[in-house]
Formats: C-alpha cells, sequence, structure tokens
C-alpha cells in the first residue's frame, strides 16, 4: 500500500549523498530534548513518548505550534509553544515558552516557566542549532511551621545537531547548559566552624551539563525510534571537598563536579 508519495528533483539528489530520499516530516523539528527552530508544517502533528512520560505537538499553522508535555501520572504539566520567526532555506530563528505547574500533586502549587530563542543553520536532514533562554521556579509550599515561598531562576544555554547515518538512521547531539546563582541559606559571618559547607560566599552559583548523544532510527514516514546515551555533570558549591597535600596538609575547595548517567529511550508518532 502506498502511503506517501513526494518528488524530488535531480539537484536535491545530488545534494544526498546517499542517493537515498529522506521524507520531511516533524520528526525533524527537534532533537532528543530540545528542539530547532525549523517549522512544523501545518497537520503535521506528532507524540513523543518516552520512559518518564508523553508528549504531543500540534501545528496549529506552518509557523506556530502548541503541545502539551506531562508524566505518566499526569502531573507535573505544562504548555509549550513554538513560533518561527524566519525560516529559508538554510537559516531559521524561533522562540520559545513553557508554562507549567506541579497540576495535582502540592496542590498546583509549584510553577515553572521557560522562555528561549534558537537559531538553526542548515536543512531537515543536516543542521545545527544554538539557543539561550530564562527558566524559573516557584513552589508556595507548607511547613510546619509557617507558610513558605521559594524562587529560583536560571540561565539556559542549549545547543543541538543532526546528521543523516546511512539510509533510515540519523545521529542527534543533545545538550544545556544551566547556570543557577541563588543566596547561600548556609551563610554566617558569624560562624565560619563548619569547614565542609561553604560558609564564606553569601551567594552560590551552580551550573549544570547535560550531554544527551543519541541515535535516531526511521522505521516509516510517520515513526521512529531514539535512543541516548545521556549523562549529567553537576556542581554543587554548597559544600566543599578537604583535599590533602603532598606536605601533609589540607585545604578545602568547593565546587566538585557530581556527574551520572540517564540512558534513555523514546518513541515519536506522526497522527
Amino acid at each position: 500500500d502506498i502511503s506517501f508519495i513526494s518528488f524530488i528533483n535531480e539537484k536535491e539528489k545530488e545534494e544526498n549523498e546517499t542517493g537515498e530520499f529522506r521524507a520531511e516530516g516533524p520528526f525533524t523539528t527537534r532533537y532528543y530534548f530540545t528542539n530547532n527552530a525549523i517549522p512544523i508544517k501545518r497537520g503535521e502533528n506528532y507524540a513523543f513518548i518516552n520512559l518518564f512520560g508523553p508528549e504531543v505537538h500540534f501545528a496549529v499553522t506552518d509557523n506556530l505550534n502548541f503541545g502539551l508535555i506531562s508524566s505518566w501520572i499526569g502531573s507535573p504539566i505544562t504548555l509549550v509553544s513554538k513560533l518561527s520567526i524566519i525560516s529559508t532555506k538554510k537559516l531559521h530563528i524561533s522562540i520559545g515558552n513553557i508554562f507549567g505547574s506541579s497540576g495535582y500533586l502540592f496542590q498546583g502549587r509549584a510553577l515553572v516557566g521557560l522562555h528561549w530563542g534558537t537559531l538553526t543553520i542548515g536543512d531537515r536532514m543536516r543542521n545545527i542549532s544554538f539557543s539561550a533562554g530564562y527558566g524559573y521556579f516557584s513552589d508556595k509550599s507548607y511547613t510546619i511551621t509557617n507558610f513558605g515561598y521559594s524562587f529560583h531562576d536560571a540561565l539556559f544555554l542549549g545547543f543541538g545537531g543532526i546528521s543523516p547515518v546511512g539510509k533510515k538512521t540519523s545521529f542527534i547531539l543533545d545538550g544545556m547548559l544551566i547556570s543557577n546563582t541563588r543566596d547561600n541559606e548556609r551563610y554566617d559571618p558569624q560562624n565560619t566552624n563548619r569547614p565542609w559547607t561553604n560558609t564564606t560566599d553569601p551567594t552560590i552559583t551552580n551550573t549544570t551539563l547535560i550531554l544527551m548523544p543519541g541515535m535516531r532510527f526511521y522505521s516509516s514516514y510517520d515513526k521512529a525510534f531514539q535512543i541516548s546515551l545521556a549523562g549529567v555533570f553537576f556542581t554543587d558549591k554548597r559544600y566543599k571537598t578537604r583535599i590533602y597535600n603532598s606536605d601533609g596538609t589540607s585545604t578545602y575547595k568547593s565546587g566538585e563536579i557530581t556527574s551520572f548517567p540517564v540512558p534513555t529511550i523514546s518513541w515519536l508518532r506522526k497522527f
């Protein structure tokens, strides 16, 4: 049964190193975790299913799409949007937003937001993207003694790229750098007897790097499967690590790097 037919000219065939035609579906608009600035064509709706929860994205127009992101228990839940401002053959620019809450968890008192812009160079088959944004998280929680309120914000830098490998496979590189500066709750200028904690700095800057290299396998125009060997690198300056020198003395160093792997798999389905 024929489900999809598209034309390709000789010039496009020569530009493709493998000589194989690859459909321009909605999956080309994103990497593993982040998206690029290439717009989703109207009617090219798709679902993104991973181990943490589902996503659905709807193309309202050729330049604007909305989506919902949640976990398998339906909480938290967020609304995401992407607007393509410029889209030429090799240059694309878009802006995106994410708004969400904790849902029925914590009675919806936790709120989150992320706003970013993306620059993509290349076409749907082979491209590279750079993005920058600002995110924040607020939590109105109840404690035993009183009602508390906390607010945290961070700067985000993202990068990603995709390149075909073989007839039905593409290599994906996705990453994000997060920098968060906040007040040091343990700061006490009158008490320096706790050398293992960062009591000398009134503010703390924590840095997180999420690196996600992976592969995407296309089974058909409307189905794809991808796997990522993701890793998280985290620098926490709240605590100091004691380092012993060769002369028998010791010093304390803050901001040691902690890393751990997060291998993930996901499925993409067009509907």
